[in-house]
């Protein structure tokens, strides 16, 4: 036990803390408010507090409970909504009201409910960590499998079917001569990164639905990308909508130092939301993290732990998360704020100068894995981060750091996000590193021509972004007939292809099947109107193709009526050559 020798906002200093160890969980104070040992100097632990400090002041009590800070894995995680440190904001309501009041303790999990277990092990098996002992039907969507945790090896000498607590022993196991009771709950310390048998280099694409990510800036399933942009580009929605829509089996989505309206825009959307596969509300394959901009700052530091923590623990059953961390800036700064509080040397604009590798430890805890056990599964973690540079200038700190670890950057743009263009990615600026590896997937499972539809398609907007320093210059009119032919196209890719209407119930969502039809469609009715040209047609008579309407609204025909575009595509041929005559 120590105490209390100074207090600096949510940085505790305890004297008599000589037996602790780094990153072991502490109690504070009359009220026990629970807070983590981030430095140690002899005898004085340096703490921070997870929890608003008022009140506390020099000779209060400090306990140590000589555990790291850890999450509660099992039945009941899925639909959850969680703060920082894992306390489930429902069961704080209903403990201290709509505010949270401190020292309040609860448990992550609900250890009264009953749930279902099924075994699919049998006495006399041998497992070891990672292996199924059974599942848990947690929702109509997930099955959440109960595996055997890390230290466990050995025979399985009883196992039980029927309606357990996550308390309850559900197996024993004889490790070694001893038996080992197994619930279908375990801890896991959220620093520490999960174990898994081999890391697998990302080929597969986890396909979002939105044209301008899948067409031009793929992330792969168990790659890392980060969404930077200004105020108001759109971050928040960017991340909302690959929530929603990419073909994850579950979403993690950690809101960390995120405004309290958004957070509530993503708690009151979700549960209404139809999951495209399932046609069940999204939530049911949900766990949301939400640490708001007045939560205690300390806490934000731990939230994107908790959230990848909670991601592994479903990786390791094969499944395929992504996990969405909005935004990784203002963990950075509550990371600074506490270096502050430290009294450590500053780096760049007063970051500390482990950032870039606390960043890193995050990524990399992202990818795709073959999992523990003899199941031979592969599980993948996607992890994306939001990044708010201050004033939109990404050559800051937290910006830099991200880039030198992340291999797909969604740069956003206020000059789009004002023309009202959603999503507001700039083609020009950004990049993914994954296309070459996913070009041979895309080729093989949507269609073998679509990397060189892509590579068109950029070039033409390339050859806009050239043209466009003429048209201001001199005027459209100085431009030769293939060069307007070159803006009017490069206008429908931005406008009819990249432009997508996140509110509106078709355009939300496009399949790779149907972002390829589009792209087609865009780029046949380009050269046609090319060769159109070389047989001396005027190319005023060729932009004003009545069928240039229906190429525009392509956007909004529905994933079972795709069909249509073998219509519009006659039409063009048809129009085309009657002004050929």
């Amino acid at each position: 036990m120590g105490k209390v020798i100074k207090v600096s906002g949510p940085l505790i200093v305890a004297g008599g803390m000589g037996d602790s160890k780094m990153y072991d969980v502490v109690k504070v104070g009359p009220q026990k408010l629970i807070g983590e040992i981030i430095e140690l100097r002899g005898e004085f632990a340096s703490i921070q507090v997870y929890e608003e400090t008022a009140g506390i002041g020099p000779g209060d009590e400090v306990f140590s409970t000589g555990e790291a800070l850890s999450v509660e894995l099992g039945p009941g995680l899925l639909e959850g909504i969680f703060d920082g440190i894992q306390r489930p904001l429902e069961a704080l309501r209903k403990a201290s009201g709509d505010r949270i009041a401190r020292g309040v303790s609860v448990g992550a999990l609900d250890r009264s409910k009953k749930w279902e277990f099924v075994p699919t092990a049998k006495e006399g098996d041998t497992i070891e960590a990672g292996d199924q002992l059974g599942y848990v039907q947690e929702n109509i969507i997930i099955k959440h499998k109960i595996m055997a945790p890390i230290g466990v090896k050995g025979a399985i000498k009883s196992i039980k079917a029927g309606e357990f607590t996550i308390d309850e022993p559900i197996a024993i196991v004889d490790c070694g001569g001893k038996d080992v009771a197994v619930t279908m709950s375990q801890k896991w310390p959220v620093r520490k990164g999960r174990p898994y048998r081999e890391k697998l280099s990302p080929k597969v694409p986890m396909v979002t639905g939105q044209r301008v990510i899948d067409t031009f800036f793929p992330i792969a399933r168990g790659g890392v990308g980060a969404v930077p942009g200004p105020f108001g580009s759109g971050k928040t929605v960017v991340q909302h909508q690959l929530a929603k829509w990419a073909d994850a089996d579950l979403i993690v989505y950690v809101g960390c130092g995120e405004r309290g309206n958004e957070m509530t825009d993503v708690l009151n959307e979700f549960p209404h939301l139809k999951d495209p596969k399932s046609g069940e509300p999204l939530m049911k394959r949900t766990v949301l993290i939400a640490n708001t901009s007045d939560m205690p700052v300390a806490a934000r530091e731990a939230s994107i732990y908790t959230g990848i923590t909670i991601a592994e623990y479903f990786r390791d059953m094969g499944y395929n998360v992504a996990i969405m961390a909005d935004s990784t800036s203002r963990w950075a700064e509550a990371l600074r704020e506490m270096s502050g509080r430290l009294e450590e040397m500053p780096g760049e604009e007063g970051y500390p100068a482990y950032l870039s590798s606390r960043l890193a430890e995050f990524y990399e805890r992202a990818g795709m894995v073959k999992v523990l056990g003899s199941r031979g599964l592969v599980g993948s973690i996607t992890a994306i981060g939001a990044v708010s540079p201050p004033g939109g200038d990404i050559s800051e700190p937290v910006s830099q750091a991200t880039l030198r670890i992340i291999k797909v950057f969604w740069g956003l743009s206020a000059r789009l996000a004002y023309r009202r263009h959603f999503p507001a990615i700039d083609w020009l600026a950004s990049y993914s590193l994954y296309i070459d590896k996913l070009s041979e997937w895309f080729d093989e499972n949507v269609s073998p021509e679509w990397h060189a539809l892509q590579t068109r398609a950029m070039s033409i907007l390339q050859e806009e972004a050239a043209l466009d320093e003429i048209v201001r210059l001199v005027g459209m009119d100085a431009l030769s007939p293939r060069d307007k032919l070159t803006m009017d196209t490069a206008k429908s890719i931005r406008e009819d292809y990249l432009h997508q209407n996140a509110f509106h119930e078709v355009d939300t969502y496009a399949s790779l099947h149907k972002q390829h039809r589009m792209l087609k469609l865009i780029l046949e009715c380009h050269d046609l109107s090319a060769s159109a040209l070389e047989k001396n047609v005027d190319i005023e008579d060729i932009l004003e193709m009545p069928v240039k309407e229906k190429i525009g609204r392509s956007k909004y025909i529905r994933e079972t009526d795709l069909h249509e575009f073998d219509a519009i595509e006659t039409e063009l041929k048809r129009q085309i050559n009657a002004l050929i005559g």
